[in-house]
């Protein structure tokens, strides 16, 4: 495990992170930046970054953050035998992300509360803010899984982002009444992650898929996305899509052949005229 952090310290250095602690009424708040650069990868037909280019934006800069807070994926199992989980993630956008465009992204952790702890995230091209996010993460015993408690991390006291902790709660995705079936999605060594699960960013890319967003077109882009994770999927399973609209979102529910929810989804589309909601 040793190897595979110094390898991920050596990236994050190399990546230019910027880490700035600021004094906040007798103590200090830790928050993180990132840059990055909008590339062919994450682009849809209309030179838009598609939602999992977001979420893996997101990804990336709680991972650097992480690291740098020295409670990285390894650092954890090895001091606390536990490792994070991804419960739910939730961004806004005011316009698109579009090719080419740097986006630096600022995030912090609002410190840990019972079992769980939020990060939040500031979005900025050209210095100019275009969005926001959060994410609500677990950690889990890593024979057990059975949740550990926030109150006994030490790096998480005392490092949180102070009076820049947003408010916004992520509760979870309640789907409308009426619900299609939208097929079904197998999945495949593509979709896997270093800890042999689905990654948590190929989600975007299957609730786009069930929503067809290919028929979007380009005077409209996704403003807002929640993803919530209710259990974990793993290569070979299958999951039973169904997709439903309610109040202008756009709604997809995974469940596996025992109808056991994988993970909900909500998604909401705005003209480019306007703002998001």
């Amino acid at each position: 495990l040793g190897d595979v952090y110094k390898r991920q310290i050596s990236r994050i250095s190399a990546a230019n992170i910027r880490c700035s602690s600021m004094a906040e009424r007798g103590r200090d708040m830790t928050v993180y930046e990132r840059e990055y650069r909008v590339d062919s990868r994450e682009t849809d037909p209309w030179y838009n970054c598609r939602p999992s280019g977001v979420l893996g934006f997101l990804q990336e800069a709680a991972t650097a953050a992480a690291c740098a807070l020295h409670a990285s994926r390894d650092e954890m199992l090895d001091k606390y035998n536990a490792f994070w989980m991804l419960a739910r993630v939730w961004y806004r956008l005011d316009e698109p992300l579009k090719w080419g465009e740097r986006l630096r992204i600022r995030t912090w952790h609002r410190g840990g509360r019972g079992a769980s702890s939020y990060r939040d995230f500031d979005l900025f091209v050209n210095d100019a803010p275009v969005g926001e996010a959060v994410s609500l993460w677990v950690l889990a015993n890593a024979q057990t899984h059975k949740l550990v408690r926030m109150a006994g991390i030490e790096e998480f006291q005392g490092t949180d982002g102070g009076a820049l902790c947003k408010t916004r709660l992520l509760n979870k995705v309640r789907m409308p009444p009426d619900m299609t079936c939208a097929g079904t999605r197998s999945f495949r060594y593509s979709d896997l992650d270093v800890n042999g699960h689905v990654n948590n960013v190929r989600y975007a890319d299957i609730v786009c898929d069930a929503l067809h967003l290919e028929r979007m077109g380009a005077e409209r882009f996704v403003s807002s996305l929640q993803v919530g994770y209710q259990a974990e999927c793993r290569v070979g399973e299958t999951v039973d899509l169904t997709t439903g609209s309610d109040g202008g979102a756009q709604y997809v529910h995974g469940a596996d052949g025992a109808g056991k929810t994988r993970f909900d989804a909500m998604l909401t589309l705005s003209d480019l005229a306007g703002k998001a909601p």
